[in-house]
């Protein structure tokens, strides 16, 4: 690919003057060699590139994992976390243009090593606030710690608590507001992923455009599904890890875990979230090693040797004789005079505004890149909150919503990545049958999606929020009551949020907002009696008992989940089937030397206007359906504790799938350019014999001079064999 200018105009004059079949002198032994060294090359590279895809899905993945946990570890809104799973992408647009571009004139392998440090040392500074912020605190009402002193959850009169436990219980109050400034450590989470997203910016424009460049056509499209599949068991592993972090204590190894008295069912419970990130950064860091003693440039095949631009690329890129002979000399031109007066990279930078205008000017790059970003839009603000929807929609921990996404949904991803490069390979799919099979899979994708709307659980039942007081009226936004005639006595706070199920079936957010007198027993094996607010609907004064903990749901709801799992796995490998074969188009409708440069705006793109905004708008919308928010220790709104279930699947589920459904429009546009760029051609070809409208005819005068590059380019076969 990289081919000084004199070497360039020796490949122009040799091309008038050599016979076609100047392949024949070379022995066959030397050939053999020759494809032996390409085939070994260019698989070292694949198996070093599979694996720092592992590393980088890994460590994305599993912050995906700890959205929930960073948001009430540092006690912060879903908009926030959005904005810091934003940083990522923020960090690739730092430097995406310049890596892309001149990234592909240098080493790419050690740029891609280099690039895996710097990742991992992202990932270290991710999970650093934990040793540097005090131990976790959560709301508990004082009679559920294991303690001497026995306190009324109903305080009718303060002095029914001794002067000492309320002055340890402002002192430790007034303690943790003055560690509270230490609470913005999140924003060393936000750097860190930005670091994490700087030093993943050149593995993906570089290593798919190395393997594209030097790898037999044939084989492209298996290759790009092999990594993008060995990518997808990253994270697998980063979701099981996420699994199993999620069931650790936070403090685990700091504080005493027999004094931890919530369990990891509980909405306030903040797993090990910090220990995976310590696990991802080494892999990383093994992952960044075989790059540095990896060539800069592989022996082409021998398909590959005598053309620089494929059949089918010769149909959908079109360029007159003219202006490409006057590109060509210009860019000579250049390359002589920066290699005499200046560093060679100002030819470089000079030829950067003319690629940008290139790729702008062709449609079928411009409206797949639409395509992409509003779909993008909608899988990355769905895959970012789903552990989020399962654990509140369905009532499901955050450890088991892990497991299942790593397990269930993950494999299902990868089998259809995966069968997507097959099926191109079996067929011999062209670029048409690429955008057509791209769409198919998006369409039936999206219209699976739209049965999940159906597949929800009630709200539960919680007094002052969703239901009165008396279990008998449900309870609009604007009609919230926290306090009743049952707890009017009690001098109870709104914003605390200890929740206890009452004998009724109704959970209630407090003990004192409960009107419950009396307690027996400590942590977690708390009963509460003499609750005045807990009663049945036949007799609501009656006093009853209580226990720790919200209620559980009803019978119904693990049958929808059961549902949901089904359609949300088959969904996943339907979407999925199209991933390779729209690699493959943004790769075939583009010029041979602009490749590295498209993908490196098309992953801009995709950064800048997917994966930074859509974590936000996600978040901000899912805030909206929040019914009971946290408060932190010193004042202010915290991280939600309970959410109208209702509101959060029509918000989730509707803003996925009417983005989807924008993008699948977009799709249905390629097809159509697609179609009128390649059809018309043969019906002009055959009809006068003059240049089509995807010109046929200036690509045949343009190497009239080279009877080799002829009969490579009306090799028809040549890039259907994917």
């Amino acid at each position: 690919m990289e081919i000084s200018s004199k070497e360039n105009t020796q490949f122009f004059s040799n091309n008038t003057t050599l016979p076609v079949d100047r392949s024949s002198f070379k022995s066959e032994s030397s050939a053999s060699k020759e494809k032996q060294s390409c085939c070994g090359g260019i698989k070292i590279f694949l198996g070093a590139l599979s694996f720092v895809y592992f590393a980088k899905a890994l460590s994305g993945s599993y912050l995906k994992s700890t959205i929930t946990q960073i948001e009430r570890r540092f006690d912060i809104p879903s908009s926030l976390v959005g904005v810091i799973d934003g940083s990522f992408e923020i960090g690739n647009l730092l430097i995406i243009i310049l890596v892309s571009y001149f990234g592909a004139k240098l080493h790419r392998p050690r740029i891609i090593g280099a690039g895996c440090l710097i990742m991992s040392a992202g990932t270290f500074l991710i999970a650093m606030p934990q040793f540097f912020m005090g131990r976790y605190q959560y709301e508990r009402f004082p009679s559920t710690i294991n303690s001497t002193v026995s306190i009324s959850p109903c305080l009718q009169d303060k002095s029914q608590t001794p002067l000492s436990a309320l002055e340890k219980s402002q002192a430790k109050i007034n303690a943790g507001c003055e560690k509270e400034a230490g609470s913005s450590m999140w924003i060393y989470v936000l750097l860190g992923n930005l670091l994490r997203g700087i030093g993943e910016t050149p593995i993906q424009p570089l290593g798919i455009t190395y393997i594209d460049d030097y790898a037999i056509e044939e084989n492209a499209a298996l290759y790009i599904g092999c990594v993008q599949t060995v990518a997808i068991i990253g994270p697998i592993f980063g979701f099981l890890l996420g699994s199993l972090c999620a069931k650790l204590y936070v403090d685990i190894g700091f504080v005493d875990l027999d004094t931890v008295t919530i369990t990891h069912k509980d909405v306030q419970w903040v797993g090990a979230w910090w220990l995976g990130y310590l696990i991802a950064g080494v892999i990383s860091v093994l992952a960044s090693i075989p790059f540095w003693f990896l060539p800069k440039h592989l022996p082409k095949p021998e398909s590959r040797k005598d053309s620089s631009i494929s059949s089918e690329q010769s149909k959908f890129i079109t360029e007159d004789n003219k202006d490409q002979h006057k590109s060509y000399q210009q860019q000579v031109k250049i390359a002589e005079m920066a290699k005499g007066k200046s560093p060679e990279f100002l030819s470089w930078s000079l030829n950067f505004l003319p690629s940008l205008k290139k790729l702008f000017g062709n449609p079928v790059y411009i409206l797949y890149l639409c395509a992409s970003i509003i779909q993008f839009n909608s899988l990355i603000g769905m895959v970012t909150y789903k552990p989020k929807y399962i654990e509140q929609q369905y009532g499901q921990t955050s450890s088991k919503a892990n497991f299942i996404i790593g397990l269930i949904n993950i494999p299902a991803v990868a089998f259809g990545i995966f069968s997507g490069g097959l099926i191109m390979k079996k067929f011999r799919i062209n670029v048409f049958g690429a955008a057509k099979l791209s769409l198919g899979s998006s369409f039936f994708g999206y219209l699976l999606l739209l049965s999940l709307f159906a597949m929800g659980c009630e709200n539960s039942d919680v007094a002052g929020l969703t239901v009165s007081y008396h279990g008998s009226k449900k309870m609009a936004d604007y009609e919230q009551a926290l306090f009743s005639e049952c707890n009017s006595g009690c001098a109870c706070s709104k914003n605390d949020w200890d929740p206890i199920c009452g004998e009724n079936g109704v959970t209630y957010v407090s003990a004192c907002l409960a009107g419950c007198q009396a307690s027996n027993g400590s942590g977690k094996n708390t009963v509460f009696f003499n609750c005045s607010c807990v009663g049945t609907m036949e007799s609501p004064s009656q006093s009853s008992s209580a226990v720790v903990g919200p209620c559980q749901k009803g019978n119904e709801c693990p049958k929808m989940f059961l549902y949901f799992l089904v359609i949300s796995v088959i969904t996943s490998y339907t979407l999925s089937v199209g991933g390779t074969p729209g690699y493959i188009l943004l790769l075939r409708c583009i010029k041979p030397h602009l490749k590295s440069f498209a993908l490196g705006i098309y992953t801009l793109a995709i950064r800048v206007l997917a994966g930074i905004p859509a974590p936000v708008y996600f978040g901000v919308a899912i805030d909206t359906t929040c019914l009971k928010w946290g408060s932190k220790r010193c004042g202010g709104r915290g991280a939600c504790r309970l959410y109208n279930f209702s509101a959060l699947r029509y918000v989730y589920l509707g803003l996925t799938l009417v983005l989807g459904t924008v993008s699948i429009f977009f799709s249905v546009a390629v097809l159509w350019v697609l179609r009128k760029r390649s059809s018309p051609q043969d019906e002009t070809l055959s009809a006068n014999g003059e240049r089509g409208t995807c010109g046929t005819k200036s690509r045949k005068d343009n190497f009239v001079h080279s009877d080799h590059l002829i009969q490579t380019t009306y090799w028809p076969e040549k890039e259907t064999r994917l």
